[in-house]
Order: structure tokens, then sequence, then C-alpha cells
């Protein structure tokens, strides 16, 4: 057996903020969906058709709690399937319109038009059976059992994606890790020991002003800790600047610090500070292959075009064609010659897989790991092409002999880490911090999830032992908080992206919240309040298993307890 010289493992970060609506729209459910019937389907039946080969692949996955609980909504898989049965309808009315012009001989074009719509019948049917018949149409089950037979790794994040560094209150940081521990066990049956950060966004200790009052707040490896959450991931590039590590002694012990062989390296984890959670980085160069635009492989010309849909069915008919080529004159997509790129770049992505960990183990003596991240959307919804290229890495990289494709977890098991490095915030989006989630556009939004969060403690406070109407209200009140703090209603109002359905959201949720606290006051609810609360809960349903008292305050002052 040949000696190991390095560990790879993929770490696919899905996420989709709480959609869950009635009606097909921009920003409705519709992302949602496409999002299952291109990403998450395709993704399970490549791990199906791996395992059923016997490929002995290795994947980690986030799955945030949000996702998981929309992906185990019975309604939103059942508008699910009308949507692909009405999609697969339209699909055929592109197939007697193609076959109708190729007969006439009006359309030169019409011949590979009729080919393409072929193909996406066959490619429809395909997602359509296996929802139904390979996985149950319980796509969470489809996850969970591929873990438990130790072929991917789940992780999981915030409750609702929320940026962490920019809550105002620990109880809310508490509150939105603790949910994704309890929703990741109520769907998994046991605990997570990794965790994803939105935007691998980081904060250290720091000091901060609460009112008058100054606090000391924890870095998030110690809300990790305390969930018994053992690893994160942070961009690979913040851990290379680092001027130093900390040998292990010199954070827990009184022993002389020893001598460090070098500066950090993205090759392997670290602790954070004095914690015992781990941190990875992921690997720049492996990332920059697929999520840059133009020199990544999706960039490829051959590649689907996602920009521009037929009209009548909305299908991609066309491929991307060059750089500069304006949407109404792109070319027609050609499958065939777009799987054949897939596994051409699938192909230099395993050569500089393994040129990148053989050329650390020869200057350094020991294996190294590569992590590689991804937004699993963008893989299938994005990229269409991208599933595959995936499967293609994971079964060219198990059959080199020197390679070990493993999980976070797993390799963190095996090589657990002995030096730590203290991490500065981590904000990748914009050298100069968190500007996509705080800037003119958004400016008005903080002060209120900071303050609905410091009322959410006073009304723990206030209610510790909730019973009866109460104890519903409460709950709900903490779900609509939850659903406030999702960190892609700021995002989308800062970037112009669906800012105003955002906007919208987000002031519905503010509202919902507001309302419920009003209710406190009554111990047993009149019926119109009752109503409104039981309207709220069909609205916002996620986290059953909900604990208000997630949001108790956590040393911080949270003020004068009127005024909820």
């Amino acid at each position: 057996m040949s000696v190991s010289k390095g560990y790879f493992t993929f770490v696919l970060h899905a996420h989709m903020p709480y959609v869950r609506q009635p009606g097909q729209d921009a920003h409705g459910e519709l992302p949602l969906h496409e999002a299952i019937a291109e990403s998450y389907i395709p993704l399970l039946n490549a791990c199906y058709d791996l395992r059923k080969e016997e490929v002995p692949f290795r994947l980690t996955v986030a799955l945030p709690p949000i996702l998981v609980e929309q992906l185990a909504d019975v309604d939103v898989l059942d508008r699910f399937e009308s949507l692909l049965v009405e999609k697969k309808a339209r699909i055929a009315e592109d197939v007697e319109q193609f076959r109708s012009l190729e007969a006439r001989g009006e359309d030169e074009r019409a011949s590979h038009l009729l080919y393409l719509a072929r193909f996406y019948v066959d490619w429809y049917d395909n997602i359509l059976e296996s929802f139904r018949e390979r996985f149950g149409r319980d796509l969470v089950a489809a996850f969970r059992m591929l873990q438990d037979e130790g072929l991917i790794e789940i992780i999981t994040a915030p409750a609702t994606h929320a940026y962490l560094p920019l809550l105002a209150r620990d109880s809310s940081l508490y509150a939105q890790i603790k949910m994704g521990v309890t929703s990741y066990l109520r769907h998994f049956g046991r605990l997570p020991r990794g965790f994803w950060l939105p935007e691998c966004g980081y904060r250290p200790a720091c000091r901060d002003l609460l009112g008058e009052c100054e606090a000391l707040r924890p870095g998030l490896e110690e809300f990790l800790a305390e969930l018994n959450l053992r690893y994160t991931f942070v961009p690979g590039q913040m851990i290379e600047d680092l001027e130093s590590v900390l040998p292990q002694s010199r954070l827990r012990s009184s022993a002389p610090a020893q001598q460090l062989a070098g500066p950090p390296t993205v090759f392997r984890p670290y602790l954070i500070q004095s914690s015992n959670v781990a941190v990875f980085g992921c690997d720049e160069r492996a990332g920059r292959q697929v999520w840059l635009a133009q020199e990544g492989y999706p960039g490829d010309y051959v590649y689907r075009e996602f920009a521009r849909r037929a009209e009548s069915s909305g299908l991609h008919y066309w491929r991307i064609s060059g750089e500069q080529v304006p949407l109404e004159e792109k070319c027609l997509y050609d499958p065939y010659q777009a799987f054949r790129q897939a596994q051409r770049d699938a192909a230099h992505f395993g050569q500089l897989i393994c040129e990148h960990l053989r050329g650390y183990q020869r200057r350094g003596g020991e294996p190294g790991i590569v992590v590689a991240s991804y937004a699993a959307e963008l893989l299938g919804y994005g990229w269409f092409e991208g599933i595959l290229w995936l499967k293609e890495v994971l079964l060219q990289l198990s059959r080199q002999p020197d390679i070990r494709l493993t999980t976070a977890g797993a390799y963190l098991k095996e090589h657990p880490p002995c030096e730590a490095i203290a991490l500065p915030e981590v904000s990748p989006q914009e050298a100069e911090g968190p500007f996509c989630w705080v800037n003119p556009a958004t400016v008005w939004m903080w002060p209120l999830i900071h303050e609905a969060e410091r009322r959410m403690e006073l009304a723990v406070a206030r209610f510790p032992d909730a019973d009866g109407d109460r104890l519903e209200v409460l709950k709900q009140a903490a779900r609509e908080l939850l659903l406030l703090q999702c960190g892609d209603w700021p995002f989308w109002v800062g970037t112009q992206q669906g800012g105003a359905y955002a906007a919208r959201r987000f002031q519905e949720h503010l509202a919902r919240f507001n309302r419920l606290l009003l209710l406190l006051d009554k111990e047993i609810l009149e019926p119109q309040d009752r109503r409104l609360m039981q309207e709220y809960q069909y609205l916002d349903n996620p986290f059953l298993n909900m604990d208000y008292r997630f949001f108790a305050a956590r040393g911080e002052q949270a003020g004068p307890l009127e005024g909820i």
C-alpha cells in the first residue's frame, strides 16, 4: 500500500434563504425549486451513482438549517413536483414547435433546437424519477443515508444564514448557532461536528459598547466550542497572510514556547486561539478554478449560458459563445460538447490537486490537505455541467494511490492540530470590511435588527418559563427574529439584487415580531389574536423544536425591562 502524499475534500456549502411561499416568481420559491432540480438532486444522483459503482468517494457538505427545513416541508415539495410536471409540459410544447419548424424547413436551427428539447425531456424525466422513486420525495433522508454510510459529512450553519459578526448581542449569536445544532439533530439524528460560517465571516474576541456599558464579547470559536462544534473554515489567504502560529503550549500552559518550523500554511488546520475548535483554510488556487467568472472552468464558451432563457419554456438553449457576445447573439448549446469539456476540466483539476499536494509533501515532508470550497448552487444551477465535473474529479482522485479523499472531520480525527492561530475579523467580500451588508442602502436595517435582539432578550427575562398561549407567542417571535436576521436581506438591498423584495421580506418579519411581542401582556389570547398567531405560524413555520430561551442574555447588559 502506497504512502499517502496528501488528502483532499470538497466542501460544498449550500444556501437558500427562507423563500417558502405559494407562487412562482423570481424572488419566491422558484430559485429554490430550480436549485433542487439542477443542484441538489443531481448532486445526490452523482453520489448515489458513485456509491453504486463502489467508488470510495468522500465529500463535505454544509446544509444550512433554513434550507433543510424547506427541503423537509411537504408544501414546498408538492409545489416543486408540480413545477417539474408543468416544465415537462412546456418542453413537450417546444418539441412540437421545433418538429413543425424542421418539417417545414423554415428555420435552419430547427433540428438542433429539437435535439436540445429532447435532451431536456430526458433530463427532466430523470430528475422527476429520481425525486419520486430513487429518493422517495425525501431529499433530507437521502443526504442522511449517505452520511450514515460514511460517504459524506454534513455540517451545519447558523439557523438562517445570519452574518454573525454584525449581530449586536451574544444571545443572538448563541441562538443562531444553537438552533442550527438543534435543527441538525432533529433531521440527521446526530450532533454536528463542523460549522460553516456564512461568507466565512469570523469575529474574534472584542470589547464592545452596549448602550452605556462596555462588554467583553467572546470570539465565535467560544460559541462553537460551547456547543461541541469542532471545526470551521475561513479563506485560505487569511491564514497565509498571518505572520505566525502559536504553539499549543503557549496557550494552554506555562511551558516555554517551541520554535516553529515556518509560517502558517493552508495545507493543515490550526486551533483558533486557546479553544479546541480547529479552522481549515479554503485553498484559493483550487477555488479560483471554479469561482472566477472568466478564468475559471465555468466560463468556457461551450458551457450552457445561464442568463438567456426561452420565453415559452424558460429553458436554456444557448451556450456562452464568447466573452463579449450579446445575449441575443449566443450560439446554440450542445450538451455533448459541454460534457466532454467538463471531463477535460475535471482531468485538469485532478492533476492540479495531485501536483499541489505532492509539492507540499516534498517541501515539508508530511502530507497536507487541500480544501476546495464552492457554493453548492454554483454546481448545476449556476454552472450546469458542474455536477458532472465534480463527479469526474471524485472518480479520478479516487484512483490516485497516494491521494486520499476524505471529509474535514475525518481528517481532523486522524491529524489533530497542535498549533494555534489568532484570526483577525474575516470578511472576504470587501477589503474594507462587510460593506455588502453595511452601506448607505442598508444603514436603516441594522438598528432595527439590534433593537429586536434587545427586546427579545427582555422578553425572555420577563417570561423565563412561559406556557400556554404565551409560550406559543414567544416561540413564534423567536422564529421571526431568526428570519429577520437572515443575511440575504441586507445583502440584496445593498447590492440592488432583488432589493425591493428583500426590503419587503425584512419589514414583514419585523412587523410580525413586533406584533407578537404586543401579545405577551395577554396570558390567554382572544380569538382574533390566536388567529393572527396561527397565520404567522403557517407563513413562517421552520424550526418546530424552537426554544425561545436560546435568546436569553449572556452576560451583557440587556437594559431596563420596560419597553418590550
